[in-house]
């Protein structure tokens, strides 16, 4: 096993640190490992551990890695922390990602929960999702999320017309209906969990590949404006215990 390299403090003070690795694959090794290490935890505790995993290719090594640990998958539930209305047979699925790279081997065992539900909308999907969501195990254990280039993080983009709803803690729900974002993002409309359910969580973690992103994760750090930057709901808060794996 590689050891995690010793924690740096971020400039807000409200990480829990930043682990760094040499580059991708030992990174979501070690990311994989941590992981792991908590939904042993919550099974033991619990009998069961909720993770929230999101899309995208940064995610691609870490799946992979994590689906090989040996862990008891059949009390174990995934759930997306954002998706494009697409159905998992499209490329740009996020389940379909997780299926093709984590839910493999023994890890098929798991839980699967999908975001998507076939309605033609979002709007129109969220009532049987929010049924779907709210009956999960609640505090997940781990959530992860990833920082696009803009700051977005789940489907929560920059100034995006829903996003003062999404970033409301006393928010309804647990998820909202998101339109298409402008490219380089792929330009279909989505669904994303909200802040306060990105939030209600036992632990956090960003994965981050790339210094302009952490450069940019440090300046959300500082500022605090989520509506420039929605990633600053991870780190300027301080009730969750969130940590930072970048290479």
């Amino acid at each position: 096993m590689h050891a995690l390299s010793s924690p740096t403090v971020m400039p807000d003070g409200l990480l829990q640190g930043l682990h760094t690795a040499p580059d991708a694959a030992t990174l979501a090794y070690q990311l994989a490992q941590v992981v792991a290490g908590q939904l042993r935890q919550a099974v033991a505790r619990r009998g069961q551990a909720l993770l929230v995993v999101s899309g995208g290719s940064t995610p691609v090594p870490f799946f992979e890695a994590l689906s090989t640990c040996e862990l008891p998958w059949s009390r174990v539930v995934v759930t997306l922390a954002d998706e494009r209305w697409l159905p998992d047979t499209h490329p740009d699925s996020n389940a379909r990602l997780v299926r093709a790279h984590l839910l493999q081997g023994a890890a098929a065992e798991a839980r699967f929960v999908p975001l998507f539900n076939g309605a033609p909308h979002p709007a129109q999907g969220l009532p049987a999702l929010e049924a779907e969501l709210v009956r999960l195990p609640w505090p997940a254990d781990v959530v992860i999320l990833g920082m696009g280039a803009d700051g977005h993080t789940a489907s929560l983009f920059p100034h995006a017309p829903e996003l003062s709803e999404a970033l409301s803690p006393e928010g309804a729900g647990r998820c909202v209906a998101v339109s298409a974002p402008q490219a380089p993002n792929v330009p279909v409309p989505r669904v994303s969990l909200n802040a306060r359910t990105l939030l209600d969580t036992r632990q956090l973690m960003l994965h981050l590949t790339g210094e302009a992103k952490l450069t940019l994760l440090r300046q959300a750090a500082a500022s605090c404006d989520r509506q420039a930057c929605p990633i600053a709901l991870a780190v300027c808060q301080s009730t969750v215990p969130c940590a930072v794996f970048h290479t």
